[in-house]
């Protein structure tokens, strides 16, 4: 039986001294391992890529560890890294090392950037060499993202997202698409996958959001779905629709056969991450 494995989700405290909100994420006060769990549970997802908050945690993912730590069959594990660090190198290679972790991470909307910033391609270089994919926050900055995969072309890049500007709060953006011809451009990069998450925050429609369909099948011809991966990004989009709808809006659409959908919704996850969920985690 297929599994349905989603590529964003977060868990985190309520601040507190011991661990202190470095910002403000949109969102519950708080999301435990146990309540996304449970939310997971609910609608069959069978496991997710958990992604440290960088609003909340910034490079700090201890919290991200002590979910796996009670969930290890259910979470893969990825976290930002600080393009201003000293040690990029050694931390990625400690990082790719730690139990659970699938990935690393680099925020571009958290500065401002160029395509030969050595930090940005020592995280690059670093997560080739230790076989994991670098997932990257790049809206509004996809040609930089471009310059990137194009200088370091043996790291398997995943762009967040589907690369565009997603809401936190309702309406969608009145042009949410607008974007849309900087990603498909990044598809000529053979080492560039793309998430298919929050889509349907950038809906005007309501659920199941059918109006997200033909801008996304521009993206699935480009990349082809076996560079697709699909996503909640729970719990960012809490205000704009709930889990159940996240994950329905692709499972109740005509526009995917079950096998697409299958590749979609876990398949080509399993293979890009090398990781799937496993039975009692």
């Amino acid at each position: 039986m297929a599994l349905t494995i989603d590529v964003q989700v977060h868990a985190y405290e309520r601040d507190h001294p011991g661990r202190p909100w470095a910002g403000f994420l949109q969102g519950p006060e708080q999301v435990t391992g146990d309540d996304m769990i449970a939310a997971m549970d609910a609608v069959g997802v069978d496991g997710a890529i958990l992604i440290s908050p960088f609003s909340l945690y910034r490079y700090d993912a201890s919290y991200a560890q002590e979910v796996y730590g009670k969930h290890p069959g259910k979470f893969g594990l990825i976290k930002p890294f600080d393009p201003s660090s000293d040690t990029i190198t050694d931390d990625v290679a400690e990082w790719a090392a730690t139990p659970g972790v699938v990935g690393a991470r680099i925020m571009l909307t958290a500065g401002e950037f160029e395509g030969d910033h050595p930090g940005l391609n020592a995280i690059m270089a670093a997560g080739g060499k230790a076989g994991i994919p670098v997932n990257v926050m790049a809206s509004g900055k996809l040609p930089l993202l471009g310059k990137l995969a194009g200088r370091n072309p043996n790291t398997q890049i995943i762009i967040d997202h589907l690369g565009l500007p997603q809401p936190f709060l309702p309406p969608a953006p009145p042009e949410p698409w607008a974007d849309l011809a900087n990603v498909v451009a990044l598809a000529a990069h053979d080492n560039v996958a793309i998430k298919i998450s929050g889509a349907g925050t950038l809906s005007h429609q309501p659920f199941p959001y059918p109006d997200i369909w033909e801008p996304m099948g521009k993206i699935f011809q480009a990349f082809g779905l076996d560079r697709c991966l699909w996503g909640t990004d729970w719990t960012r989009a809490v205000e704009l629709l709930n889990y159940e709808q996240g994950v329905e809006a692709f499972r109740v659409t005509d526009t995917l056969s079950d096998s697409e959908r299958e590749t979609l919704m876990g398949g080509t996850l399993t293979k890009i991450y090398k990781w799937s969920p496993s039975a009692g985690g």
